[in-house]
């Protein structure tokens, strides 16, 4: 399975996108700002992912003692994993999910997370996931997947996501 996480609001405190599954539009993301896109260094646990491709597996997570989605070969950074959260203080370097984007955050993360992490763990056992982070303003490709979706308004929940 591929994930597609496309940046698409920036901000100077974080950077909001969001995460397709296949064709489908699953949750809303926040990160870190993109400060690597602009030009900036790297600043610990500020700072959102580069973009690539990576590979997504399921692992333990000693620090929130459970089975989480782990974000592998992320160059530069260590343990990046999807998690709850709400805004740009509890990414820590890492992406977080939500059903619902409401000025820069996040709301229902732990629904999006739970669900998110039930796809992971059922697609990584039959045919591996890989998750293309992407940046950019809506191109054609993008924006057909997200007719009829208000993005960014908090009025209405990803259709047919979490």
């Amino acid at each position: 399975m591929k994930l597609l996480q496309f940046r698409h609001t920036y901000d100077p405190e974080c950077t909001l996108g969001s995460l397709y599954a296949g064709d489908a539009l699953h949750c809303f993301t926040l990160e870190d700002a993109n400060r690597l896109a602009l030009g900036f260094d790297k600043i610990k646990k500020k700072t959102a992912i580069p973009v690539g491709v990576y590979q997504v597996v399921m692992s333990y997570s000693p620090k929130f003692q459970r089975t989480m989605p782990l974000i592998l070969d992320v160059k530069g950074f260590t343990y990046v994993r999807y998690h709850i959260g709400n805004d740009d203080e509890d990414t820590e370097g890492c992406p977080l999910v939500g059903t619902t984007l409401r000025k820069g955050r996040l709301i229902g993360s732990r629904i999006a997370f739970e669900a998110l992490r039930t796809l992971i763990a059922a697609e990584e056992r039959t045919n591996g996931v890989l998750l293309e982070v992407v940046d950019g303003l809506f191109p054609a490709q993008v924006k057909t997947r997200c007719e009829g979706v208000w993005l960014g308004d908090g009025r209405r929940t990803p259709a047919g996501g979490v």
